[in-house]
């Protein structure tokens, strides 16, 4: 444990920042999943702008980098398309 003020002030925030990027993290995971278990193309487009965004907040706030989500933005744009033809 920290013992000088700044640091426990530190710890305090990182663990703050650690939970809030768990839940961004784990609510990108399950959108993904649901995105990808679609059959429906008109279904999937609609999730696919919801998990886009989402992509886009978290590498904006750097939960993910920003290329890891331009990556999965792409591949599940792929997906999409490939249900609608």
């Amino acid at each position: 444990m920290p013992n000088i003020k700044s640091a426990k002030k530190r710890l305090r925030q990182s663990h703050v920042r650690r939970d809030r990027n768990r839940a961004v993290r784990s609510e990108l995971r399950t959108r993904i999943k649901t995105l990808l278990a679609t059959e429906d193309s008109k279904e999937a487009a609609e999730q696919y702008r919801a998990v886009s965004s989402l992509l886009d907040r978290a590498a904006r706030k750097g939960v993910i980098p920003s290329n890891a989500a331009a990556r999965r933005k792409s591949r599940l744009a792929r997906f999409v398309s490939g249900l609608e033809s």
